[in-house]
């Protein structure tokens, strides 16, 4: 009687052990992701608008002198 009483309490202490592990791992990775997450990032260098110019190349549609349009891609004709 005396041999399984003592194998019950050691199946328990590992037991015990085995849930204090996997418990103690859980809350070690959910700290780490949340620390993590905490932690600073780059951001993007805002720059000032330039006001009044324009763009290169972007004109606005329909103000270019008639003939000087630029010339995207001709139409696809097929032989019907």
């Amino acid at each position: 009687m005396r041999q399984v009483k003592h194998d019950l309490s050691r199946y328990m202490k590992e037991k015990f052990v085995v849930k204090f592990l996997v418990v103690t791992g859980a809350t070690i990775a959910m700290v780490t992701a949340a620390a993590a997450a905490d932690m600073p990032r780059a951001q993007p260098v805002y720059q000032q608008a330039q006001v009044g110019k324009m763009p290169i190349g972007k004109t606005p549609i329909g103000k270019t002198p008639i003939g000087k349009a630029p010339i995207g891609k001709a139409p696809l004709v097929t032989g019907g």
